[in-house]
């Protein structure tokens, strides 16, 4: 259960509306994911996160399944269920495969392992390496 009431279309404001229906479009979809409706009860950081969410995700330097993939990676290592869920259901929309999944989470899994292991020895930066 939500620590907040999520804010349904029906009853938003029109500054909320307005953020849903670009949403919606954006998306491609007919209705908005529950995040969206929990931070809607503060509408500027809907409009904000949202705003800054569409000019992230949009096709740059990296196509966007590569950015997607980045997306699960850092919501699995910030043990955020909701991200990995949208994320991955973003993913699978933009070609993401079940082998291409399984494989992600090896690499996530065995970056996890490394870091912590080289965070727990302290090991030094090569000199090469920097």
């Amino acid at each position: 259960m939500a620590a907040v009431k999520l804010i349904e279309y029906e009853e938003a404001s029109p500054e909320v509306r307005a953020v849903y229906d670009d949403i919606m479009t954006t998306r491609k979809v007919d209705t908005v994911n529950n995040f969206w409706k929990a931070i809607a009860n503060d509408p500027a950081t809907l409009r904000r996160t949202w705003e800054s969410l569409k000019q992230i995700m949009q096709p740059g330097a990296l196509d966007p399944l590569t950015k997607e993939l980045l997306y699960i990676a850092v919501s699995v290592s910030n043990g955020c269920g909701y991200c990995i869920a949208s994320h991955t259901a973003a993913a699978r929309k933009r070609g993401m495969t079940d082998e291409m999944f399984h494989e992600l989470m090896a690499v996530i899994g065995m970056a996890s392992e490394t870091n912590r292991l080289a965070t727990g020895y302290q090991v030094e930066i090569d000199a090469g390496l920097r």
